[in-house]
């Protein structure tokens, strides 16, 4: 077998922290917190996963399924990037296309990794692609970038509730097929 490097390295990451964080993090609440947050969507097939997740951490915050404002509030949470001080978001060119999103994630998994071998807590956000216009005038990120994602950086807190929840995975039956001859 021959072993090749990834020639594209597809990915952009704008980091912000200190006043440009905290800007681009007023900005995104004000939008958020104005009426019913835009959070990109989920096909039919894989919408039953969020639903489940979403469960799955309020009730590891301890927020009942009718508290509709607690859930609000931890909701806009993702907007805050959760309190982490680096906020960070993953673009790509918007010429590029899903082959290249590949190189992307094979990047950011890595750069996790790394962090989290570091002592640092990372969190993957879809939701901040909502919002790409505020995230393009706080960050000056060009129009030719695509925003795919946010991500936020610290140290964790083991005494928040939330970070003890592990997420079940689904088993490797559903996910990969074995062809033999």
């Amino acid at each position: 077998m021959r072993s090749v490097e990834l020639e594209v390295q597809p990915w952009q990451l704008v980091f912000a922290t200190g006043a440009v964080r905290d800007r681009l993090v007023t900005a995104l609440q004000a939008e958020a917190g104005a009426g019913a947050p835009k959070i990109p969507p989920l096909p039919d097939a894989f919408a039953h996963k969020r639903f489940e997740l979403g469960a799955q951490m309020f009730g590891a915050m301890g927020i009942a399924r009718d508290d509709s404002e607690g859930r609000r509030i931890a909701i806009l949470h993702n907007w805050e990037f959760f309190g982490a001080p680096l906020a960070g978001v993953v673009c790509m060119h918007r010429a590029l296309g899903l082959v290249d999103g590949v190189g992307v994630g094979m990047f950011l998994q890595t750069l996790l990794l790394a962090l989290t071998a570091r002592g640092l807590g990372t969190c993957v956000q879809a939701s901040i692609a909502g919002y790409p216009e505020i995230v393009r005038e706080e960050l000056d990120i060009p129009a030719e970038l695509t925003i795919l994602c946010g991500l936020a950086v610290g140290y964790p807190d083991p005494s928040a509730p939330i970070n003890s929840l592990r997420t079940p995975r689904d088993s490797i039956d559903g996910h990969v097929t074995f062809i033999e001859h």
